[in-house]
């Protein structure tokens, strides 16, 4: 079982002997590895139980060392850099060479972040590789966001989880493709597209999902099962339809009538889309100690952080 525990030496240690070490990031918790060593790299897919030709996100503290692993950046990147990292923003670039294949799944691009954890930075400081670390979870899961949660599922397969606490944000980033003509965002998630679009000062299209070789991670019709079905859409249509009393709801900031207490998942009473987008893969995940047939998914608005939390619970759905 993995040890548990806020020792940066060590998680360094096993990193540089390219071993598998769970990180904390302000988003969720990654899977981490040697970016540059693809038997380690492997290993992640192997433990995730990831598709091959789903990308990896390489993690750097900053952009200093940025042009060791990418051919170029433009005035869009250093505009979204300085206003957005680090953050909870991944950008889509050219990739050298020096990157293996597997981290992009082949294609000639890969998504780069620069976490704002404190220690996800001081981890990668101590380090003179990125990190490839998609979220610590089972692939298809719900995504951890706290050390325990990764114990729960990948205990077993890595060697170290460093411990960073509750994650702040709870969604992963959103991540945006500079690689073509017109930026665009893959993934919706921690950063919301307002804010993308109040900094470059014009409007940015968005992908919903691809279902084969995606660009970058998070972009599969299917994924974030809680491991029990999620209707997700209207609920008062859905509340017509299914037994009140075998049912767990999520909903933004209202209880619902016939639905037990303890089996409502509230995620902000005072109608905040940052609370619940941090209480999100939280309250998916506390419904597998439920005597539930299924969750009722409410549709949040469709705006800010609320497309990302959208997103998220119709991938749910699809599983």
């Amino acid at each position: 079982m993995a040890k548990i525990g806020d020792d940066l030496n060590r998680a360094a240690q096993f990193l540089k002997a390219g071993k598998l070490v769970a990180i904390p990031t302000e988003t969720v918790y990654g899977l981490a590895a040697d970016a540059l060593k693809a038997d380690a790299v492997a290993e992640i897919f192997r433990v995730k139980n990831r598709p091959s030709f789903d990308p990896l996100i390489i993690h750097l503290a900053n952009a200093d060392a940025l042009d060791n692993y990418v051919k170029k950046v433009d005035e869009t990147f250093v505009k979204l850099y300085a206003h957005f990292s680090p953050g909870p923003i991944s950008y889509v670039l050219p990739k050298k060479a020096i990157i293996p294949d597997l981290v992009s799944a082949g294609h000639p691009t890969v998504a780069v972040r620069f976490p704002e954890h404190p220690s996800a930075q001081a981890l990668l400081k101590m380090l003179d590789f990125p990190l490839a670390a998609p979220s610590a979870n089972i692939f298809g899961r719900v995504s951890p966001t706290n050390a325990q949660n990764v114990a729960d599922q990948l205990g077993n397969e890595i060697d170290y989880i460093l411990d960073g606490g509750q994650c702040s944000v709870g969604l992963e980033s959103t991540i945006i493709d500079l690689s073509t003509d017109k930026p665009k965002v893959l993934r919706l998630g921690g950063l919301s597209l307002e804010e993308l679009e109040d900094c470059l000062g014009e409007k940015i299209d968005f992908t919903q999902n691809s279902s084969s070789n995606p660009k970058a991670p998070g972009m599969l019709s299917a994924h974030y099962s809680p491991g029990i079905p999620v209707v997700f859409g209207h609920l008062g249509e859905n509340l017509k339809r299914v037994n009140r009393q075998r049912c767990g709801s999520i909903s933004f900031c209202k209880s619902l009538a016939g639905i037990p207490a303890e089996n409502q998942r509230i995620l902000s009473p005072k109608g905040d889309l940052k609370e619940a987008a941090a209480k999100l893969f939280g309250s998916l995940r506390s419904f597998k100690a439920l005597d539930i047939d299924l969750i009722l998914a409410e549709e949040f608005p469709n705006e800010g952080l609320g497309r990302a939390i959208n997103d998220r619970l119709k991938r749910a759905s699809a599983t």
